[in-house]
């Protein structure tokens, strides 16, 4: 199979001409730059060539040759960590937390926790569009690494809250700072070509996995250093009071040492701010392609491709948020009310495995498997599995409940290591997010968008699925097994969605028709 591109431009008094022979399937260039982002970043680079026999130009070594460059990718990932360390550092501790805090009876903690975590999401939902058209107008650099900050000192505060108002009220502070994520996405898929943004993306994901690994382990372990470290902090003034603020402090002091390196290191990528930078005349190269620099949130939901693009995002995250909150719970609950019964110490084993998984599929299989059959294949294969997966567990509670203990301890590891294979949705539909970009002007107001979108279904959907499962385990509707017949129903409505993906390809050609044609007046 080819899969490469050439844009072919010829260049003569008075008239430019820009035509593109396409020969791949469904990838996208997510932006297309024709320099290194360290030197200068515009939209297309007319130049002077002679094509060959074979349909490309002498010397034009293509976009999509243009390496990855590894340091800043890798600096961008380093500043992915922070997001999920700060917001999963707390779960250890969050429930007795707000009860020492607001002297609750047990029956009331969990409310009040889920209420915290809600009202962090919806902050996110109202601030994430802000930044992504912060980061659009402004630049990354600046809004990244302010965003970064205001993390870290919102997360050091948490652990110092007396109250649960105060808890609520930092908490929302670290929810405010939302731009870390909108703006990592986006200059990572500026980094990006159609060759390499598989592999960038495999990256980010992973990164966001050892977050949520270590932002828990860092969170319980130093929590209550005064009772669970007695000779070190015992007697400790400070400790005693603020059983919880070393734990915060630790995940600040992470965060002010990657935001110390990211500021330092990392470099702009906003095309318009490298074009202002450097200028065409400096480097020697033509006017950069007219591009409209602002949309209104409406103009974006109606470019083509990005209304359905959106839905299917969210589509997704609707069911990886739903799995995450009844999973832990299924594990837990005894087999005769449909959950497996598992022992503390099997939940982690388990955890560790659906991590571990995950990391395999996104590291080793993603990037070749989207380099053969597209992004859209990619999410039609996990739109097609995704039903197959979620009645996994019904199944191996069948198995437990029949008696088949050996069946089931040889199956289960292998079932969940396989089905975990529907995660590379989730990196899929990033890249089908920037495919559909109509300029790399509004690429954050587009990823800003989407995950203010995502941050909504995140605020009530843990809550509601959680509540649907004690439900269904109290009624034993379908023998407890109701609440996974209604995630396989869900999961077919992503299979068909999944059908109606824009054509990436269409998408492209009728973009670079209409920026030729503005080029040449």
């Amino acid at each position: 199979m080819a899969d490469h591109r050439t844009t072919h431009i010829s260049s003569t008094p008075g008239d430019a001409s820009l035509t593109a022979e396409n020969e791949i399937n469904e990838d996208t260039p997510l932006l297309a730059t024709s320099r290194d982002v360290s030197e200068a970043t515009t939209a297309y680079e007319p130049s002077a060539s002679a094509d060959t026999s074979d349909g490309t130009q002498d010397g034009d070594t293509g976009e999509d040759d243009k390496p990855l460059p590894m340091a800043q990718i890798l600096f961008l990932c380093a500043a992915r960590l922070i997001e999920p360390i700060a917001f999963f550092s707390i779960f250890p501790y969050i429930n007795k937390m707000c009860q020492e805090n607001g002297s609750l009876e047990d029956t009331d903690v969990g409310f009040y926790s889920g209420l915290i975590e809600s009202l962090f999401s919806l902050t996110q939902m109202l601030v994430m569009v802000f930044w992504g058209k912060a980061a659009d107008r402004l630049g990354r650099k600046p809004v990244l690494v302010f965003s970064m900050a205001g993390v870290t000192v919102a997360t050091s505060m948490f652990g110092m809250a007396t109250t649960i108002r105060e808890m609520i009220v930092f908490r929302c502070l670290a929810g405010v700072f939302a731009g870390t994520i909108v703006t990592i996405r986006t200059m990572i898929s500026e980094h990006s070509t159609v060759k390499t943004q598989a592999r960038a993306f495999s990256l980010f994901a992973f990164t966001g996995n050892l977050g949520i690994l270590f932002g828990p382990l860092i969170g319980g372990v130093l929590a209550e250093p005064a009772s669970q470290y007695p000779s070190i902090f015992h007697g400790v003034p400070f400790f005693e009071r603020y059983p919880y603020a070393l734990s915060s402090f630790a995940v600040g002091a992470i965060g002010l040492v990657i935001t110390l390196v990211c500021a330092v290191n990392v470099e702009e990528t906003l095309p318009s701010k490298i074009d202002a930078r450097y200028g065409s005349e400096e480097t020697g190269t033509g006017p950069s392609a007219p591009a409209k620099a602002t949309m209104s949130t409406w103009e974006l939901i109606k470019a083509p491709g990005v209304a359905i693009v959106l839905y299917t995002y969210q589509h997704i995250m609707l069911l990886a948020f739903a799995y995450t909150a009844i999973t832990p719970v299924f594990w837990y609950t005894p087999v005769a009310l449909g959950g497996l019964g598992f022992s503390p110490l099997q939940i982690s084993l388990f955890m560790s495995l659906n991590g571990l998984s995950q990391a395999a599929w996104l590291l080793l299989v993603f990037p070749p498997l989207q380099h053969r059959i597209g992004t859209n294949g990619v999410l039609r294969a996990c739109a097609t599995a995704y039903p197959a997966f979620l009645a996994i567990p019904p199944l191996l509670n069948l198995l437990l409940r029949g008696g088949f203990s050996v069946v089931f301890w040889i199956s289960a590891p292998i079932l969940m290591a396989l089905g975990c294979g529907v995660a590379m949705s989730f990196t899929a539909i990033q890249l089908a997010l920037n495919d559909v970009a109509p300029s790399p002007q509004v690429l954050g107001t587009l990823n800003g968008l989407c995950l203010a979108m995502a941050s909504g279904v995140r605020s009530f959907s843990p809550a509601l699925f959680a509540s649907l499962f004690a439900v269904n385990a109290r009624t034993q509707w379908v023998w407890g097994h109701a609440i996974w017949i209604l995630l396989v129903v869900i999961a077919f409505g992503f299979t068909v969605v999944s059908r109606r993906m824009p054509d990436h390809d269409e998408l492209r050609k009728r973009r670079e028709r209409k920026t030729n044609a503005e080029f040449n007046r």
